[in-house]
């Protein structure tokens, strides 16, 4: 992950999910109760039951003039806006409407205090909340064009109910009939008890005027104007350099976070390339021909977030799996992210393919480790096959670039070996900090010491020594939750023996690791008379699921380490306890699947980025300017 991603990873801490619409209704009338008693005059409160009275229609009021607006919103804008051909959920709705109702109490709240030591009065009150139903009336806009992708003037028809309905009440309740030249016995005896009740409202709304309506017109039209120019100014460079519309990444976004939907995946869809990854299986099985456990190592990332794409991953190959399943990390990076959930399947499909295609042997070498600059190599061979697992521990390290690993596999195969399982072991990294966050990418000195430590690797296991292969294997789901950076497969063990060598591999379902982590629990696992392996290495899954949460959440950052290292233990004894005679065997297939592509994930991080900082200035200007305009006609009339 290059600091740029790291930026754009940053975005998960805007992540929540929406409410249920009747949660936020029920909050949106409280609102408006509370509104309603700090607007309204309560009256004579000489006497306790008075005040009660007097205060519950105050609530009552701020619940008419204000939560009703808001309910009819809430409900009003999903039929609307599907009607129309959107695609906005009653929750979605019912929250905006809480936003926008969230929006006219703070302007008018700023507006009265304002007024108390300003002596403006009570029509300043109201000048605030034209300027506050036109605001929501924008806020609205914006966000029904980028989730229901409609054109500015389809958008504006659901946008406008919430500024709409609370206008209406207001020309009913304020007597604004009584400023038209209109009349008659019809209309007196039949309309105007309906169109006109000031007798009825707060005497405070009588300082409302006809003016106050037509200026809350031409408001909402400067303002729709700037949501539309800030609008086309944002989504130029997407669609000039990615040939994507930003709505339709605000869209995704919004529907991923609010409600857990794969509109995301559409966006990445557009975005993607095809490619083709190599899909690596060791299976290990009893003599009664089950298996036992399966390592299976597609050269993918398991990303963006979520679940979407393969962020999934691990434990999608983990239900597949007959044995217990070991997803370990692949050497490729965020450019190698499945566009949606459903590639998912071709690479298991593939992976199932080459589980097919295994020989199995007895025969198994004793492991080994090399080392080459910053980085260390542990190997196994089974049969003419080889497991490497790659660190660059205590060094900070984070993704392999998928050129970098091919090369460093092709390495290993010049010595002999038939197929390799490359495993990024991406367990120690310092998080989102500095400029350099550990990426190895090609043609850098990292890149060649991981493509030289492969190549000795493999000389190493040549000459090592040979024997039957026994495994023993230990799972522990535990009680850690991705919030804490253990996804839902907690902790696998695997113990290998050979010639009276044991070999731990420990996988945490996890993304990366603190500092110093690994090599605290590889230390106590090999080191002193009470050692439980003569060789260990820590991997993690670098599941996406913990990034829900926030862009970093790595192993160790949340929990103790000393319970993870216990839990570690208890595992690795459980798993020399349940070693038996086993055969081993590994085969590769070929998935054709669409990932993000080259340079995608960070051309689309930057652009993300300077929508985030450069997008904020431009907002801002543009609403100075409205505001700028509004203030303007406000004055002429």
């Amino acid at each position: 992950m290059t600091s740029t991603q790291s930026d754009l990873a940053g975005l998960s801490r805007f992540i929540f999910r929406a409410p249920n619409w009747y949660t936020s209704l029920g909050f949106a009338l409280l609102v408006a109760a509370m509104a309603g008693i700090a607007a309204f005059d309560s009256g004579d409160l000489e006497s306790s039951w008075r005040g009660i009275f007097f205060l519950g229609r105050d609530a009552w009021e701020g619940i008419f003039f204000i939560g009703i607006p808001t309910v009819v919103a809430a409900f009003g804008t999903t039929g609307v806006d599907r009607f129309v051909g959107g695609k906005l959920t009653h929750n979605r709705s019912s929250l905006l409407a809480l936003a926008g109702e969230v929006i006219i109490v703070t302007f008018v709240t700023v507006a009265a205090i304002v007024s108390v030591f300003t002596g403006l009065g009570q029509r300043f009150v109201f000048d605030a909340l034209v300027v506050a139903l036109a605001s929501v009336f924008a806020f609205r806009l914006l966000i029904i064009m980028a989730v229901s992708r409609s054109s500015l003037l389809i958008a504006a028809v659901p946008a406008s109910i919430q500024t709409l309905t609370a206008a209406a009440l207001l020309f009913v309740y304020s007597g604004t009939l009584r400023f038209f030249e209109v009349g008659g016995p019809i209309l007196d005896a039949y309309l105007m008890p309906y169109l006109a009740r000031p007798d009825r409202a707060p005497p405070e709304l009588s300082a409302i005027a006809l003016t106050h309506f037509q200026l809350l017109a031409i408001t909402c039209v400067i303002y729709s104007l700037g949501v539309y120019a800030f609008l086309r100014v944002v989504d130029r460079p997407w669609r000039r350099s990615l040939g994507v519309s930003v709505l339709d990444f605000i869209r995704g976004f919004i529907g991923h976070v609010a409600e857990g939907t794969r509109e995301l995946e559409d966006f990445f869809e557009q975005l993607g390339q095809e490619a083709i990854v190599p899909v690596t299986v060791l299976s290990f099985r009893r003599d009664d021909g089950t298996e036992k456990a399966r390592f299976v190592l597609p050269m993918i990332h398991p990303g963006p977030m979520g679940e979407i794409g393969g962020g999934n991953f691990p434990e999608r190959v983990a239900r597949r799996a007959e044995g217990l399943a070991f997803p370990p990390h692949a050497t490729a990076g965020h450019d190698f992210n499945l566009v949606t959930e459903r590639e998912v399947d071709v690479v298991l499909d593939a992976a199932d393919a080459a589980y097919e295609d295994i020989e199995y042997t007895a025969e198994a070498t004793e492991s080994v480790r090399v080392e080459s600059g910053d980085a260390k190599m542990l190997g196994q061979g089974f049969g003419d096959d080889a497991v490497l697992v790659s660190t660059y521990a205590p060094m900070f390290a984070d993704d392999v670039e998928y050129a970098v690993g091919l090369s460093a596999a092709a390495e290993a195969r010049t010595t002999g070996l038939e197929n390799v399982l490359l495993v990024d072991a991406h367990n120690c990294n310092n998080g989102l900090q500095g400029a350099d966050l550990g990426h190895v990418t090609p043609g850098s000195k990292r890149s060649f010491d991981m493509i030289s430590a492969a190549g000795l690797a493999g000389e190493h296991l040549g000459t090592s020594s040979r024997g039957t292969l026994t495994l023993g294997t230990a799972w522990d789901q535990t009680e850690w939750v991705p919030r804490e950076g253990i996804g839902p497969l907690g902790i696998r063990v695997a113990v290998t023996e050979v010639n009276d060598q044991v070999t731990a591999y420990v996988l945490v379902d996890g993304n990366n690791m603190e500092p110093g982590l690994r090599d605290y629990i590889v230390d106590t696992l090999t080191d002193g008379p009470d050692a439980l392996a003569d060789v260990a290495e820590v991997m993690t899954t670098d599941t996406h699921i913990v990034n829900t949460v926030e862009a970093e959440n790595q192993v160790g950052a949340a929990i103790d380490h000393d319970e993870l290292l216990a839990t570690v233990t208890d595992l690795v004894e459980t798993a020399v306890a349940d070693q038996e005679p086993v055969t081993a065997g590994m085969a590769t297939q070929r998935a054709e699947v669409t990932i993000f592509g080259n340079d995608r994930t960070e051309t689309l991080a930057s652009h993300a980025n300077a929508v985030v900082s450069m997008g904020g200035a431009l907002a801002l200007a543009v609403i100075l300017a409205s505001m700028a305009v509004s203030l303007l006609v406000f004055f002429l009339a």
